[in-house]
């Protein structure tokens, strides 16, 4: 299991900040995931798909729209591929939404 940072809210595709901004985000979250996935010891086998559980557990109680988180996570997904060195094209995303944990996280499950 890796888990993640909840994604900076300049990620989100409803954020209204400048391209420099988000893309020093985009970098950060794809630099941290790749480093925590390497971490995490997973290892893929082979040259199938690869399924990925994703779980975002929310910082606080305000609605949260599920295709926004996703959206947020691509540059943290890009490092989940970099650490487990293979192509993105082979993930199958299964998501949902969790409980609320402090200052939020997302898990995820290479399977």
């Amino acid at each position: 299991m890796i888990t993640l940072p909840w994604p900076s809210a300049a990620l989100s595709p409803n954020s209204r900040v400048h391209w420099s901004v988000r893309a020093k985000a985009a970098k950060a979250a794809r630099k941290a995931a790749g480093w925590l996935t390497k971490a995490s010891g997973d290892r893929v086998e082979g040259n199938g798909k690869i399924d990925l559980y994703v779980v975002f557990y929310p910082p606080d109680k305000r609605r949260y729209d599920l295709d926004n988180r996703i959206a947020s996570i691509k540059s943290a997904l890009d490092g989940v591929a970099d650490g487990l060195q293979v192509d993105d094209s082979r993930f199958r995303l299964i998501c949902e939404m969790g409980g609320i944990i402090k200052g939020g996280e997302v898990r995820i499950i290479v399977t």
